[in-house]
């Protein structure tokens, strides 16, 4: 019997992020990320790879297919092997979530200023599993701890694990300066810090604890295995994403709280925009309705930036072609004047009778991505 296959079939992918700290001698450096493009290409496989001598840090989107050929791909590497948390921290996507392969060879792969070895990782550091910080949080012992977000703030005020506050970090170079602020804050209790997916606390950790001041402990795998395993609430909102998704939704109809307001009204949401312009770019959680409302700007700042030099961000829900309209002034500055009349009736015809919540820009300057 012959039967006719379904051509419209969609393929499922992943998302695999994942990382290992190992030692990998410079000189090599260049020809093993030079392979692990090659072959990442060929597989037709999408976002970034950072190697260095510290290890490998990895993000990419694939076809179930191509994460299989990727997972053998590390398992015969001379480096890559047995890296537990491949598996674990998996998540199921609609599609490729980034537009292109990269891989980079960096000196440090998760930046903070300094470099850590392999045997320094399986010397000082610490770490919960998503096992012992459940118990810690289900049966109310988190008062013993200080339970630290040392993520993005948009990422906090988008979702973070109960009883965390935000570590008050703009930059993980900045962590050594508030050490002592930690220690303080704790007045003795041991320190709990995490991050998405793990690989900035449990290198930070590792550099605090072989000060010997306090005892620092990273979650291990993060917050990504955590929310992959556990669906018992005490996750609170979405999860932040550097990838498409960019809100992820935690959790359940039953389990799911969203904690935030929107910018402009003060309604509960998990949706998160930037702001449209460009030069401000700041992550905001908003309803999409009041986002479009104010035509996506954050403030009456970049309102009014935004008018004075027309650095808009197109969208297919504002038919203002601001990125056309630029090129052409550009090619004919004497043509400024007349296109930025334009784009400033538009503006202002949509916005002139909105109040705005947030007079200044809400730009952060951002923690490196995990």
């Amino acid at each position: 019997m012959v039967s006719q296959l379904n051509a419209r079939h969609k393929p499922k992918f992943e998302l695999l992020t994942f990382y290992k700290f190992v030692d990998i001698p410079e000189f090599e450096l260049e020809t093993i990320a030079q392979e692990h493009l090659d072959f990442c290409r060929d597989l037709w496989m999408k976002w970034r790879v950072y190697i260095g001598t510290e290890g490998i840090s990895s993000t990419v989107t694939g076809n179930i297919g191509q994460c299989q050929a990727y997972r053998w791909f590390l398992e015969k590497s001379k480096y890559f092997q047995n890296i537990a948390d491949i598996d674990s921290k998996s998540t199921p996507v609609d599609d490729h979530k980034f537009p292109r392969m990269s891989v980079k060879i960096r000196n440090e792969i998760v930046t903070l200023g300094v470099k850590v070895s392999e045997k320094q990782i399986k010397e000082y550091k610490k770490e919960l599993t998503p096992e012992e910080f459940k118990k810690i949080l289900d049966e109310g012992k988190s008062d013993d701890y200080l339970i630290l977000d040392m993520r993005n703030d948009y990422e906090y005020r988008l979702g973070h694990f109960k009883h965390a506050i935000p570590a008050g970090t703009v930059n993980f170079r900045e962590v050594p300066k508030l050490l002592e602020q930690y220690g303080k804050s704790a007045k003795g209790k041991k320190i709990i810090w995490y991050c998405t997916g793990w690989i900035r606390c449990e290198k930070a950790a590792v550099l605090w604890n072989q000060l010997g001041t306090s005892e620092f402990y990273s979650i291990e795998w993060g917050v990504v295995k955590y929310v992959n395993t556990y669906n018992d609430g005490n996750w609170l909102g979405n999860l932040y994403t550097f990838d498409g998704r960019v809100s992820t939704l935690v959790g359940d109809e039953k389990t799911h709280i969203t904690i935030w307001e929107c910018l402009y009204t003060w309604e509960k949401t998990d949706n998160c925009e930037n702001c449209r312009y460009a030069p401000c770019n700041a992550r905001i959680i908003a309803t999409e309705k009041n986002y479009k409302k104010h035509l996506g700007f954050c403030s009456e700042e970049c309102y009014k930036n935004a008018r004075n030099d027309g650095f808009v961000k197109n969208t297919s829900w504002d038919k203002m072609d601001y990125l056309w309209l630029g090129r052409i002034w550009r090619a004919d500055p004497n043509k400024k004047e007349e296109i930025l009349s334009h784009i400033q009736k538009h503006l202002d015809g949509k916005l002139s009778k909105i109040t705005w919540n947030k007079k200044a820009s809400q730009k952060e300057r951002e923690i490196i991505e995990c």
